[in-house]
């Protein structure tokens, strides 16, 4: 990703007055439910790969592109869909990212028992290769709660630029670990232990979940845009997104984290969808002297929130 030197935190960010920028389409495939999208710039244009899916909450991952950011125009196929046992009932919340010639998403595939990161490869962001499982056998709720299998795992987000001549992806919904690979296909822990877990209290309360893909700030430091959530008394819950710092000397460990949210739910549609109260990031471009964060509205729709560096 090509953008200025960034400080931490990055932003504010403010919620467009043109939200939702994607709501369900006119598919059967995308009729009930738009949200998580990736993002990236291709072409001179926004391009976001999507989650979508019917009544029967089936995913797959859509295409749409806009030469200003707001204003899409989606393809009238989906580009992913499930075919594998391992995702036979959803390919669910990517991540793009371009290294060289190659765009690499990760996504999740679902067999309503076991949450698996995978990996597909493509060179035109609409035809793609897939590689499977990326960390067979990891449960990133390991101590948190108890999973329908003993495999779960979600949301890689890879550094583009090499770190010790490896490339780092940070990976999880519940913790976040990290991985690393030489190739960008092959996969490995580098720590048994999580590198983010949930702080009680605060509204990162009872599970800490990846974003979009990690940045490098002015100092050097890993950006790493992240989303959380709380357990409400009542029931359901409340997602928000924070940011944290990292040492890419020792990429494992934080040194520094947002105390408040820097999104959150506070219109109709973030507070009001299939799952209430939910403002969830995957996609952080910059496009056109802003950056733009896009992210899911209550499971339902997709929402942007921009930051313009010169006018802040």
């Amino acid at each position: 990703m090509n953008h200025p030197a960034i400080d931490y935190p990055l932003g504010p960010f403010t919620p467009s007055p043109e939200n939702p920028v994607l709501r369900p389409g006119p598919g059967a495939w995308e009729s009930t439910n738009v949200y998580n999208p990736a993002a990236i710039v291709h072409d001179d244009r926004v391009v976001l790969l999507y989650r979508a899916h019917a009544d029967d909450i089936v995913s797959s991952i859509g295409f749409a592109s806009s030469s200003d950011g707001v204003r899409f125009e989606r393809d009238r196929d989906p580009v992913l869909v499930p075919e594998h046992p391992y995702e036979i009932y959803g390919c669910e919340d990517p991540r793009v990212v371009r290294i060289g010639d190659t765009f690499y998403l990760t996504y999740t595939g679902w067999d309503r028992e076991a949450a698996r990161l995978c990996l597909a490869t493509s060179t035109d962001l609409r035809n793609w290769t897939k590689h499977g499982p990326m960390l067979p056998g990891l449960n990133t709720f390991a101590g948190l709660r108890t999973t329908p299998t003993d495999e779960w795992s979600k949301g890689g987000v890879i550094l583009e630029t090499p770190v010790d001549g490896r490339y780092l992806m940070y990976v999880g919904e519940g913790n976040v670990y990290l991985a690393e690979s030489e190739d960008l296909l092959h996969w490995r822990l580098v720590d048994p232990d999580p590198v983010l877990v949930p702080r009680p209290g605060t509204f990162m309360g009872d599970l800490v979940e990846t974003g979009p893909q990690p940045l490098i700030t002015r100092t050097g430091h890993i950006l790493l845009v992240h989303n959380s959530a709380v357990l409400k008394p009542e029931g359901g819950v409340y997602y928000a997104c924070g940011q944290i710092l990292l040492d890419p000397a020792q990429p494992t460990r934080p040194v520094a984290a947002m105390l408040e949210p820097w999104l959150e739910p506070t219109t109709d549609e973030d507070r009001h969808g299939l799952v209430d109260n939910v403002t969830f990031v995957e996609g952080l471009v910059w496009f056109r002297d802003t950056w733009f964060a896009y992210y899911g509205q209550s499971d339902t729709t997709v929402g942007v929130a921009t930051f313009r560096p010169d006018q802040a």
